[in-house]
């Protein structure tokens, strides 16, 4: 590869890709659960709360790895520390698999949370060090599809393999994809070596706490951190119990065709937010704003969800899914406020705060939901209403202080939206 003008060509086979293959398998498992549950209910005796903390694990151990992973991106690259981190995917996949116990489970399922942790970081990272930053949005979309892709494989396709494989078999195919990952990480991405290298890893540290003292930072943090607690832990978990209890849907098949519709519509909206905040930045609106607005219109489908549930939930589902992709346009955003040197420790100081905070929301999500008395066929319906409006009302309030908040004007657009 030509290393100072590559073709967009062997960028996209070289890079582009390899990392949008790990994240396509990033989100088969952390969306799995959302069909499997009926057999860890059966198989290991889990409850609600359980299946919250069992999920939410997968996000403990990618919240807890982000401090660490920025400063290796920064300092060793994107190829060499997503290759390792697949290894440990498959780790835990394996032992998913031959898991009897809660324990072990959320074991297994948090080391495959640290061996994904880089799917979406590392690649920002390497789009950062292959592509003009007037390009970062546009391919952060267009990875995110392949997620997307991903959350729409592990809906009605793997229903379908269950007909064929346990669930336990399903994680041993799994661990065997992971490891493929790895190999193909390492034999195509070539190596560019990070600008970050310089300083002492306690000098690396310090520009993360500058980070994440930035009041820029700050005045997205909290709508993002809400906001992916609503659309990642509806997707990967409680979208499938909220339709057996609350929509209606008994029929596992039929739920797996509705999570499939869902994560279609998520996966169309990661496709076109690129294109569409290209398009709106062109006629003078920013990827702030933009993303702010759509942030709106997704909390209105989440208080819809919560207070006045439809007959027919597959069309506020995929809308849930289209509208919940946009705001993904922020980390462009974001990044381009600071030194190009700090993308791995920007990107993961904004992964670590939300992922702490879905871990800690879908468990809380579980426990409510237990609080009243299950029915025959599941869980209360007035349990869905208060987790999913409380997903709402915190929604509006970190609306309300990205209008507040003392940071940077709104008027002020960062660099990559300007451009």
């Amino acid at each position: 590869m030509n290393r100072d003008n590559p073709s967009s060509l062997r960028l996209l086979l070289q890079v582009f890709l390899p990392f949008a293959f790990v994240y396509f398998v990033s989100y088969i498992v952390r969306g799995v659960n959302a069909v499997i549950f009926p057999y860890l209910e059966r198989d290991v005796g889990v409850t609600a709360a359980d299946l919250g903390l069992l999920t939410s694990a997968f996000f403990l151990f990618f919240a807890a790895s982000q401090p660490l992973l920025g400063v290796a991106l920064d300092r060793y690259g994107p190829r060499r520390l997503q290759t390792t981190l697949m290894l440990v995917a498959a780790l835990g996949s394996a032992l998913f698999a031959v898991a009897t116990s809660l324990p072990q489970l959320v074991l297994a399922r948090g080391l495959i949370g640290l061996g994904f942790a880089g799917g979406l970081m590392a690649a920002m990272k390497a789009i950062t060090l292959w592509y003009p930053p007037r390009r970062w949005g546009l391919i952060t979309g267009f990875h995110m599809m392949a997620g997307g892709a991903g959350s729409m494989a592990a809906t009605l396709p793997v229903e379908w393999s269950l007909s064929v494989v346990s669930w336990q078999g399903l994680f041993f195919w799994l661990a065997g994809i992971s490891l493929f990952g790895a190999l193909l990480l390492h034999l195509a991405v070539p190596e560019r070596a990070p600008s970050g290298r310089g300083g002492t890893l306690a000098e690396q540290f310090r520009i993360t706490g500058a980070i994440l003292t930035d009041g820029f930072y700050w005045r997205i943090q909290p709508l993002l951190c809400v906001q992916q607690l609503a659309f990642i832990g509806c997707i990967t978990l409680w979208m499938g119990p909220w339709l057996r209890d609350v929509g209606g849907v008994s029929d596992q098949a039929a739920r797996a065709d509705i999570l499939l519709y869902a994560t279609a519509a998520m996966t169309l909206g990661f496709a076109v937010s690129g294109l569409i905040a290209e398009f709106l930045r062109h006629r003078g609106i920013s990827d702030f704003v933009s993303s702010s607005f759509v942030s709106l219109l997704f909390a209105l489908v989440a208080g819809w969800l919560a207070f006045f549930p439809p007959a027919e939930p597959a069309l506020p589902w995929m809308l849930f899914g289209f509208l919940g992709a946009y705001p993904i346009q922020y980390f462009p955003v974001v990044m381009a406020s600071f030194p190009a040197d700090y993308a791995g420790r920007v990107s993961t100081s904004i992964n670590l705060l939300v992922f702490v905070v879905i871990f800690v929301g879908q468990w809380a999500m579980g426990k409510v939901v237990e609080l009243w008395p299950p029915t025959a066929t599941g869980y209360a319906r007035d349990g869905y209403t208060w987790a999913f409006g409380a997903l709402f009302i915190l929604q509006l309030a970190a609306l309300a202080w990205l209008l507040l908040s003392p940071g940077r004007p709104m008027t002020q657009a960062p660099r990559a939206a300007a451009d």
